[in-house]
């Protein structure tokens, strides 16, 4: 037998394997399980994607405007189930080092039916005139890029003259889908309505964890020292520079693999003004709060994240001009951890029937008044800033004029502005 014809036949070999394992018959899983940890300082801007609250915590920020609040964990547990009971009840059992109790409750909520809006569409004269524009920069650097910003002008979207279609743009991502109540026949949360409990600062996901209930199969598996929440991230440096910009700079995070700084501000009354690390156009108001793995890879690939490397970031001199007063926030990315059982079989004729599938995803993140250095930052106090004297009356740091952007919810998709 010749060498070619050799080399034929292991490349048939393989690609018979190949198909013969693409087309090896899979069922499941019948229970889905999510955890999704997160450790936050300072403050969150309104969060956008799933598990996001949607309204910042007014308490966490006024306690870091003040210098206090440290670091806090979230953790949120979400099972659904292709299995239905009458009376439906699950538990999840952490591990003792999570400190949060011996079993979380995972609540099924009641869905209550949608009432129909019968009120009269009526428009006020006021709301019917859009006006107003949006800057969007983004790239880091002390100066921004040629073409920027972006502008969009409301009037011109509201009257046709701007495609509404093309001026959005955020981080190209595939939105996940966690277990929810309209994709599973029967859904359990934890926090829920009866318990809301906080993990504490130093609560650890390290052992193991096991969930149990009447509409699903007994799911347990372990997590290690390197499945734990992630650190927390902080701002080391966030000073204006000589020439007009913001430095920013955070402490690398253990086992983050991207990272992704935004801000919003404002100018005059009428101005919202957004900028993003990325490199590629992306508005500031659609950040995710997880991305899959593979979105990671990708978006750390074609430079829209920052790499699990960098520490350091110029918001550029145009933006600050444009906007005196922002709010600034900061994300670490942690991928994710997943969990199948059984195991998938050797043997390509035998179904992998799947029972239950876990997805573990990480992030850390924090926020502040973007070129305001807080009391509690890991620099501690700038170099050259004075120190205040006994007696000295201290002046509080001074609110972001964003507050004008966020009572009319556009970071909540109320766009355009009600004008005059």
């Amino acid at each position: 037998m010749g060498l070619g014809h050799k080399l034929a036949l292991v490349a048939g070999v393989a690609a018979f394997s190949t198909t013969a394992v693409a087309q090896q018959k899979v069922t499941g899983p019948v229970a889905t399980y999510w955890m999704s940890a997160q450790t936050q300082t300072g403050f969150g801007m309104p969060a956008m994607g799933a598990g996001g609250g949607g309204q910042p915590d007014t308490s966490a920020m006024m306690r870091a405007m003040m210098g206090g609040g440290g670091a806090t964990k979230t953790l949120q547990l979400q099972l659904g189930s292709g299995q239905t009971t009458g009376a439906p009840a699950a538990e999840h059992l952490p591990p003792r080092g999570l400190q949060a109790g011996p079993s979380l409750p995972l609540l099924t909520p009641k869905i209550q039916p949608a009432v129909r809006d019968e009120s009269p569409n009526y428009v006020p004269q006021e709301y019917q005139k859009p006006r107003g524009r949006m800057l969007i920069f983004w790239g880091c650097g002390e100066r921004a890029r040629p073409g920027q910003p972006y502008v969009i002008d409301f009037a011109k979207m509201a009257s046709g003259q701007q495609n509404p279609a093309n001026l959005f743009r955020g981080i190209d991502y595939r939105p996940m889908q966690p277990p929810s109540p309209q994709r599973n026949r029967t859904y359990g949360e934890w926090p829920n309505k009866d318990t809301r409990d906080l993990v504490p600062a130093n609560g650890s996901l390290v052992g193991p964890h096991t969930i149990q209930g009447n509409y699903t199969p007994e799911i347990s598996f372990m997590l290690g020292e390197d499945q734990d929440f992630l650190g927390p991230l902080n701002l080391t440096t966030n000073a204006r520079g000589s020439g007009g910009w913001t430095n920013l700079g955070w402490n690398l995070v253990g086992n983050a693999q991207a990272y992704y700084a935004s801000a919003v501000g404002g100018g005059d009354g009428e101005t919202v003004v957004m900028w993003s690390s990325s490199e590629t156009q992306a508005s500031a108001f659609s950040n995710p709060d997880f991305l899959s793995q593979g979105d990671i890879t990708r978006l750390v690939a074609n430079k829209t994240l920052m790499g699990p490397a960098t520490k350091t970031c110029a918001v550029p001199k145009e933006f600050m001009d444009a906007a005196p007063s922002a709010m600034v926030q900061l994300v670490a990315y942690g991928g994710e951890a997943n969990f199948v059982h059984p195991p998938r079989p050797t043997d390509p004729k035998v179904t992998w029937n799947q029972q239950w599938a876990v997805k573990v995803r990480y992030r850390s993140a924090t926020g502040g008044i973007l070129g305001q250095e807080m009391p509690n930052m890991g620099a501690g106090r700038r170099a050259g800033t004075p120190t205040p004297q006994p007696g000295q009356p201290q002046q509080p740091p001074k609110p972001p004029s964003a507050a004008d952007i966020l009572r009319q919810g556009i970071l909540g998709g109320a766009l355009p502005f009600p004008r005059r």
